[in-house]
């Protein structure tokens, strides 16, 4: 067996920032912040949590595919900005929707999340026990930065996105190249919780900082290095060149950091699909929002055979791609 997708979607808070208005609070400029990330705006929640924008995503990606939500076997949500550590955003959706007491479960991967929540998707629909299944990504990542910190805060944006996927007789994925490198992990984290019981008191300290801290430079070279490698080994895994592939949706990080994969794979930059002048980096969500738009503008179709590449990257470090057809 095997899955294919039949409906994308996404969801994004109302309100929407652009760099004048960070300009307004916070030491920056428009100037500063485009001429070295390409982001110009971003969607921030002021009253909707991580599995709000999942549920908002998840029923119009449900009503694109006239599927109902008790037809749904599993739910998978990617991210790193859960409304609580129990219960799931996933648990939280399949009640959201209206889904009968379905598998649903999150998975943590920050920016590669989506990437890793599609490729377990998939096997999953290999089992043949399942008629559709929902992967999401969604983040609020406004409440995991610290927002005097200009090196962090301007990057990022709220939102969800994701596909229904459905039991058919072919293959989805043509290669995949998922890693993870733990010894890396200090260049990017995110909500440290202490030890604290009653054999060990926290002591006060946070070392690894609550909010999000990361390392810009470090993982730009990591970057760098590692993901013209994992989009070389996915496209040759499967037996073909770089340049026949159609498209490629890598998690919009940052606009500079597309042109050096680009330039590294001699491939143009117009494989490169790019939509982060408007939401900035919404970890895990960022890759489904950018499917979502590209067949929103008929730039992709369902069913069309066109094949693409997904690569996510972050916080792990983790780092994964996916060359699927659609």
């Amino acid at each position: 067996m095997g899955a294919k997708i039949i409906a994308a979607g996404k969801y994004v808070p109302d309100q929407s920032i652009s760099n004048d208005q960070l300009a307004e609070w916070m030491d920056t400029s428009d100037e500063w912040i485009r001429s070295r990330t390409g982001i110009e705006y971003r969607n921030i929640s002021t009253d909707e949590n991580t599995s709000d924008l999942c549920i908002q995503a998840a029923l119009s990606i449900l009503n694109k595919a006239a599927v109902a939500p008790e037809k749904l076997g599993f739910i998978i949500v990617a991210t790193m900005t859960p409304d609580y550590h129990s219960p799931s955003v996933a648990a939280l959706v399949q009640h959201g929707v209206g889904a009968g007491p379905v598998m649903a479960f999150d998975i943590s991967a920050a920016c590669s999340g989506f990437v890793y929540a599609l490729s377990v998707g998939e096997k999953l629909m290999d089992s043949g026990q399942y008629e559709y299944g929902l992967v999401l990504g969604g983040e609020t990542m406004s409440k995991a930065v610290d927002w005097e910190d200009r090196s962090t805060a301007v990057l990022f944006g709220d939102g969800a996105g994701g596909v229904l996927l459905q039991k058919t007789d072919t293959s989805l994925s043509l290669a995949e190249d998922l890693h993870a490198d733990g010894g890396q992990s200090d260049a990017l984290t995110s909500g440290f919780t202490q030890v604290d019981n009653p054999l060990k008191p926290a002591d006060g300290s946070d070392p690894a900082n609550q909010a999000l801290t990361m390392d810009g430079r470090g993982i730009f070279n990591f970057v760098s290095r590692t993901v013209p490698n994992s989009l070389r080994a996915t496209v040759e895994g499967a037996g073909m060149q770089l340049e026949e592939v159609d498209h490629y949706l890598l998690h919009q990080a940052n606009q500079r950091l597309l042109k050096v994969v680009a330039k590294k794979l001699s491939l143009p930059i117009s494989k490169f699909a790019t939509n982060i002048r408007y939401y900035g980096n919404t970890s895990a969500a960022s890759i489904p929002i950018l499917l979502a738009d590209m067949l929103e503008a008929k730039e992709l179709e369902l069913g069309s055979g066109k094949k693409i590449v997904i690569s996510g990257f972050g916080g792990g470090l983790t780092w994964g791609s996916m060359l699927i057809q659609l």
